[in-house]
């Protein structure tokens, strides 16, 4: 349950009034819609796999405007007041809507609301009874921001918001239409969360993806709309009430709401929710939901079944196709907002996804031939990332990456994703669709590529992937993470807003050598470590899904400690900048963060900020979820190379025979690591560590099996 609105039982939520006829109006419309469509839309049932998209699929103006008037129309009917975010595929904030008075907007991010608040239109000063917390909640991280209050009259709603329809629309495709209540379900310390004994979500951590000081995603320019993939200001959201938004089969945004006081997730799947934030973004998406057979429902993951939504068209207070005209709308309900960094309050049009204009455009064999591949570009239309040489030559004794060799990493890894049956994707036998970064061993990009349709999350996430394991498998990991600055954690109550605690970041170095056993782990150099072996040192239950172990992960909280908002070292590193950069965005700081998240300084008086390091190596963050492998030269470090898209073990086989096959193709002049190097060597706690883990009979035109066996 999200918190503790009205929920049901699983057994009584069968048999609703309403149900039944809700499922028959969803099945009949395919697009979720109990009546016919409004203008700007075509729900009929499509056969949508990647091609859908043309010139012409983007979200306009008007549609912007109609989503808000019906999520504005559902706020009202319920009493409440809402935030309202719509973005397009590539996170390009088209437009926000505040209903009432900024100063009672107030929201708290934790994992352990204890009732939720219903913000009704107010004005004047705060006086409003803030949001209610559990007094037994987790301190620390992110957990327990809350703004705007008496010391601060700054608000997060939009930020809220925003990340929520970013997160709807990056994790979807023609393929798959996820929210961020499936976002909530695959990132928690059990799969499915409230389970005991499960191994974590196979999205464990991606809520720390997209953020703000990426390096890699781009930034409002001030104008307009421009080539994404853009930035989200509190990275991924696991908050229900969080939609994508599509047109003719195709994904064409998100919309994302903040209604209810609270940023947080939703701890169990055993009952159904009614969620008002949720609620109201549902109805937002009339007219433009997603195709019934490509939702989260649809889709399995480990045999279990994913949760799209809790409130469906049917059990909505209003009717959104009699939603008022956006024009009439009077000030005194809301009105459109800048938000700093991210929009100056005009609702405009999107982009058209796989057109230059989106900076992701297909390839058109001029890098990748034959391999329908997709690549980033600039508002110029030029390649951001091609196949380029390694930097580290001072690092590796002149062994760096030739261009000649990324280049063919790259088409390897598009050969055997092209041939790989995707885990995450409808119809069942699909291809998988992925993002692919190549980075040399300082965490510098040398290569991008993706295949047709990749959910476009992945795009960050498989550069995060590249630079962990490069990172991780250095001999300079342990001193790099020590001349960190510590990461600072916030204390807000009504009088004030200051750091509460300091956590140094060799602590985390002190803790992985202890739990290893070894003194120079991570100075080394001597374990090749991918995304999945550090995933698991990462988890706050040691082995994966075992609670009573009593055991954590060196590079994780404890339980009792840990949530999604406060998790360890992947947090830590980047906090300093997530705090800059919500406080700027919130009107409490006049400086955003720079790109690069490692290596902010946050003063204690919040007063002044600064990078305090240079160079890229964790410049997006770490990433601790399956898809990667370091790259060698024999057995000298050179590289890393991450994978996402369309299911973890995929991720792990992409990366793992991609490379093995751009060896093989270039005699043997790169490689996987070598055995005797793997992570599967290691045997901490007695628990040994797996290197990559590829699926059963993966590929869609052949049934061979075992296909990373002795490799």
């Amino acid at each position: 349950m999200k918190h503790s609105q009205t929920h049901e039982g699983a057994l009584g939520a069968m048999f609703r009034p309403g149900m039944m006829l809700g499922a028959l109006l969803l099945v009949g419309c395919s697009g979720g819609s109990p009546v016919t469509p409004t203008t700007g839309t075509d729900q009929t049932p499509t056969s949508c796999t990647g091609n859908c998209a043309t010139a012409n699929s983007n979200l306009t103006a008007a549609d912007v405007q109609q989503v808000i008037a019906q999520a504005v129309a559902e706020a009202q009917a319920r009493g409440a007041n809402a935030t309202i975010a719509v973005v397009d595929r590539v996170g390009n904030v088209l437009g926000v809507f505040r209903m009432g008075f900024a100063g009672n907007r107030s929201v708290t991010v934790t994992t352990t609301p204890q009732v939720p608040v219903i913000n009704t239109p107010l004005t004047g000063p705060i006086t409003a009874t803030p949001p209610a917390v559990n007094p037994g909640a987790i301190a620390g991280g992110l957990e327990g921001i809350r703004l705007p209050v008496a010391a601060a009259l700054v608000n997060i709603d939009h930020a809220a918001a925003i990340a929520k329809a970013v997160t709807g629309a990056y994790l979807s495709s023609e393929g798959n239409a996820f929210s961020t209540r499936v976002a909530s379900q695959i990132v928690q310390e059990n799969f499915n969360p409230g389970e005991p004994f499960q191994p974590a979500g196979p999205l464990f951590g991606v809520q720390f993806s997209s953020l703000a000081c990426s390096d890699l995603v781009r930034r409002f320019n001030n104008v307009s709309v421009s080539a994404g993939p853009m930035r989200t200001p509190l990275g991924l959201s696991a908050d229900p009430g969080g939609f994508p938004l599509y047109k003719f089969g195709t994904v064409v945004g998100g919309v994302g709401v903040l209604a209810d006081g609270f940023y947080t997730i939703d701890k169990s799947i055993m009952d159904v929710d009614t969620d008002i934030d949720e609620a109201i973004a549902m109805a937002a998406t009339f007219g433009f939901s997603a195709p019934v057979d490509r939702r989260a429902d649809r889709i399995t993951v480990d045999g279990k079944a994913l949760r799209f939504t809790d409130v469906e068209f049917a059990q909505l207070v209003t009717n959104p196709a009699q939603a008022p005209a956006f024009g009439t709308i009077p000030g005194s309900v809301g009105t459109t907002i800048p938000v700093p960094g991210y929009t100056d309050g005009i609702i405009r049009d999107g982009t058209a996804f796989g057109q230059p204009a989106s900076g992701i455009r297909a390839d058109g064999d001029q890098n990748f031939p034959g391999r329908d591949a997709f690549v980033l570009v600039d508002d110029t239309n030029t390649l951001r990332f091609p196949p380029s040489p390694g930097t580290d030559a001072a690092q590796t004794g002149n062994q760096s990456l030739s261009a000649v060799e990324v280049q063919q990493i790259l088409n390897s890894a598009l050969d055997v994703a092209n041939r790989a049956r995707a885990q995450i994707r409808r119809p069942t036998g699909s291809q998988a669709r992925v993002t692919i970064s190549v980075v040399d061993s300082l965490g510098v990009i040398l290569g991008v590529a993706r295949t047709r349709d990749a959910p476009v999350f992945g795009t960050d996430v498989s550069l995060q992937k590249a630079r962990t394991a490069a990172f991780m498998s250095s001999n300079t990991a342990a001193a790099f993470l020590q001349t960190l600055p510590d990461a600072k954690y916030l204390s807000t109550t009504d009088a004030q807003v200051t750091v509460s605690t300091s956590i140094p970041m060799a602590s985390y170095v002190n803790q992985f050598q202890a739990f290893m056993g070894n003194p120079n782990a991570l100075a080394d150099g001597a374990v090749a470590y991918t995304d999945r072996a550090y995933g698991n040192l990462g988890r706050p239950f040691f082995p994966d899904g075992i609670n009573n172990a009593g055991m954590n992960g060196p590079l994780s909280k404890p339980m009792g400690q840990w949530s999604v908002f406060s998790s360890g070292m992947q947090l830590d590193v980047a906090m300093n900048a997530i705090l800059q950069h919500v406080l700027f965005v919130a009107g409490a700081l006049g400086t955003d963060v720079a790109p690069g998240c490692a290596g902010v300084q946050l003063a204690n008086n919040l007063s002044s900020v600064g990078q305090t390091i240079t160079g890229v190596r964790l410049a997006n963050g770490l990433q601790i979820f399956p898809g990667s492998v370091p790259v060698y030269r024999g057995n000298v470090l050179i590289g890393g190379v991450g994978i996402s898209g369309d299911g973890v073990d995929q991720d792990d086989m992409v990366a793992f025979l991609g490379l093995n096959n751009a060896g093989v193709a270039l005699n043997g002049a790169i490689n996987n690591a070598p055995m005797t190097m793997r992570s599967d060597n290691q045997t901490p706690q007695g628990t040994r560590l797996r290197y990559v883990q590829c699926p059963q009979a993966p590929f869609i035109d052949t049934t061979m099996d075992n296909v990373c066996g002795g490799l």
